[in-house]
């Protein structure tokens, strides 16, 4: 008869600011007792974990990275106890509380957090201001990284509503010769965006969430004549928006909303002669308080191994080399 080995605990929560560390109604606990057949009780200044030796320790790792968090950020919350729990049991460390500040977004399936510097900085650019623009190669995360925002900020109750937009202009093809309705015309352009979305939220969520408006995913031009309160508002391939299109989409932000500008200088499929809205923007924008900027290059690249070296011989047929 296999005997299971019993263990009780106890971790000391001094100078450990109670209300902070539990949440509101116990909320910080609810991710662990969720996740553990341990018995969790707070008494005084205390932690009792009582339970399998195993689930024990992870337990009381747990919460000394909590109480680690709370001391060096300032703040806990439900979601950030997810992350060290699911950090926790990969094995990982929280090394200075870097690694949970690089995470954007904590799914069922994946962490999805910042991969290079540049992205990092990102990460810290979107945190300090109310407008990014994300501009660089593809395959650089700005795009992806830019939904993940916009669904953390959603799930955190900070806004009440996502638009993701992209201008419909063709690379090389006509919309006129696609089949079908505009609907399903326009459908390809917006692919990327509702891939990103799909990888963040459970389908039938998300079906819900688009039937209901919460989620918008829209042609640049369905933003005009609008103006979005308590939303986060993404423009994806804001390349091809010309000049008068991204003062538009810029003017569209209302209260207690955030946007995200992201595209690629060297893809602009506009007409010759018309200016991309996003090479001009640096130079209007640049000393406006609120606005911060991100450059990604082909080392930021995080897609395939070989993407970094076409866009490097890309770059080497362009100059002549």
């Amino acid at each position: 008869m296999e005997v299971t080995t019993q263990l009780e605990k106890i971790v000391k929560l001094e100078d450990v600011d109670l209300l902070s560390f539990l949440g509101l109604n116990d909320a910080n606990l609810k991710p662990l007792e969720d996740s553990f057949s341990a018995v969790i009780t707070v008494r005084g200044d205390n932690v009792y974990i009582k339970g399998v030796k195993d689930e024990v320790e992870v337990i009381e790792k747990i919460i000394k990275e909590m109480i680690y968090v709370l001391n060096t950020a300032g703040r806990l919350n439900a979601s950030d106890v997810e992350t060290i729990l699911d950090l926790t049991v990969q094995g990982k460390e929280i090394v200075n509380g870097k690694e949970l500040e690089e995470i954007v977004l904590y799914t069922r399936r994946d962490v999805i957090k910042a991969k290079t510097p540049t992205q990092v900085k990102y990460i810290e650019i979107v945190k300090k201001n109310d407008i990014c623009f994300a501009i660089g190669p593809a395959g650089t995360g700005k795009t992806y990284l830019a939904v993940a925002f916009a669904v953390s900020a959603f799930k955190k109750g900070i806004v009440q509503k996502i638009v993701l937009a992209r201008p419909a202009v063709e690379a090389g093809e006509s919309l006129g010769f696609l089949p079908g309705d505009f609907r399903e015309k326009i459908d390809p352009y917006l692919r990327p965006l509702y891939d990103a979305l799909q990888d963040m939220i459970p389908p039938d969520q998300l079906k819900g969430f688009i039937e209901k408006d919460i989620i918008e995913i829209v042609p640049l031009a369905y933003m005009r004549g609008r103006t979005l309160n308590n939303a986060y508002v993404i423009l994806d391939e804001a390349q091809n928006a010309t000049s008068m299109q991204m003062k538009m989409f810029l003017t569209r932000l209302g209260p207690n909303s955030k946007s995200i500008i992201t595209g690629d200088v060297t893809q602009i499929d506009l007409p010759s002669k018309t200016t991309s809205g996003l090479v001009e923007v640096k130079e209007i924008l640049s000393n406006v308080d609120g606005v911060g900027f991100v450059y990604f290059n082909k080392k930021d690249v995080v897609r395939h191994k070989l993407v970094k070296d076409i866009i490097h011989a890309y770059e080497q047929f362009g100059n002549g080399e």
